[in-house]
């Protein structure tokens, strides 16, 4: 494909500034600009990473092959409909929505239409992942904790991503991980949860079950005081913990004494970067070849996530009806 590939950025709040920030540094792109519901935050970022923003977004988008949708999950479906309407390869960032119908909706449109569709569960292209990935045989156990702090005020609109539940917001990236990981359907799962600061659950923990045998227990919150991105990975005689935040890992396994220890040694990358690349390629392949070329994180397991987060989210409302809380 000798020409660039005409990409722009729907949403400029934080994620969609880095998104723009590395579709200028891809080599493969040719930025058109961006557009946010709030003009000044379009301006800023273009004016950050030289680019244009756009006013009307439709002007945009019928400049582009491809695009970044970065708004309020909440606001994902009737921003990407249209989209894909027109023929447009889209990366949307995680959650692919912030309910089942209407991601079921998209992921539907967008087989249809032949495009590319891509979910931005960025922790997948992360080198502790890739070494999970690369290193696993048969999972029989998974401990995953998520913690951050929570997000700061915003003039006139919520803190960022309290929109919806810290399942949907933080969990979420946890339960992609698990369900990549683990080659089962959910069996059963157990959740208990919590709203402490916002109208939905701040803090969540679920136990699941997978029919060939395995489970993963998982935490996350957004109300703690030390952020923490950790995930630990059991199978036959070893476990491999890995921290996502660090990019580094341990590996403890059976030795003839008791357990040995020894570092995961992982090439540092930025996961972003990655991720906007991995989209980038895939949307190229599509359009070289006329055959379609998936993301890693194809619409359809970014729809298969979220039906296990809002079966999470819908047991732990109906747990907390039961006992009053």
């Amino acid at each position: 494909m000798s020409e660039k590939l005409k990409v722009g950025v729907i949403g400029t709040g934080v994620l969609g500034r880095f998104h723009t920030k590395l579709y200028s540094e891809n080599s493969k792109v040719e930025l058109v600009g961006v557009y946010d519901a709030f003009p000044a935050a379009a301006e800023k970022v273009a004016a950050e990473f030289g680019t244009k923003a756009f006013a009307s977004i439709d002007d945009l988008v019928d400049q582009c092959d491809a695009l970044t949708v970065a708004v309020p999950a909440t606001l994902h479906h009737e921003s990407v409909m249209p989209l894909i309407a027109k023929g447009k390869h889209i990366l949307v960032e995680k959650p692919i929505n912030s309910d089942v119908a209407g991601a079921k909706a998209m992921v539907d449109a967008a087989k249809t239409a032949g495009i590319v569709f891509g979910v931005g569960h960025v922790e997948r292209f992360n080198p502790a992942m890739d070494y999970l990935m690369a290193n696993k045989s048969k999972p029989r156990f998974i401990e995953a904790r998520r913690m951050a702090k929570y997000p700061p005020q915003r003039p006139g609109l919520l803190p960022r991503g309290t929109e919806v539940s810290v399942i949907l917001d933080l969990m979420v990236h946890d339960l992609d991980l698990v369900l990549a990981l683990i080659d089962s359907d959910v069996e059963s799962f157990e959740a208990a949860g919590a709203a402490v600061l916002s109208a939905t659950e701040d803090i969540a923990n679920v136990r699941i079950k997978f029919k060939n045998g395995a489970t993963a227990n998982v935490t996350a919150s957004r109300i703690s005081n030390d952020p923490e991105r950790v995930l630990s990975l059991y199978q036959g005689d070893s476990c491999a913990a890995m921290d996502f935040g660090t990019k580094s890992g341990v590996l403890h396994k059976k030795g003839a004494e008791g357990i040995e220890t020894e570092e995961i040694k992982l090439v540092d990358a930025n996961a972003l970067a990655d991720e906007i690349d991995d989209f980038v390629s895939a949307v190229i392949k599509t359009k070289e070849t006329g055959m379609l070329n998936e993301t890693r994180v194809p619409g359809w397991q970014g729809l298969r996530t979220l039906e296990l987060a809002v079966a999470i989210c819908d047991q732990i409302a109906e747990n907390n009806k039961k006992y009053g809380f």
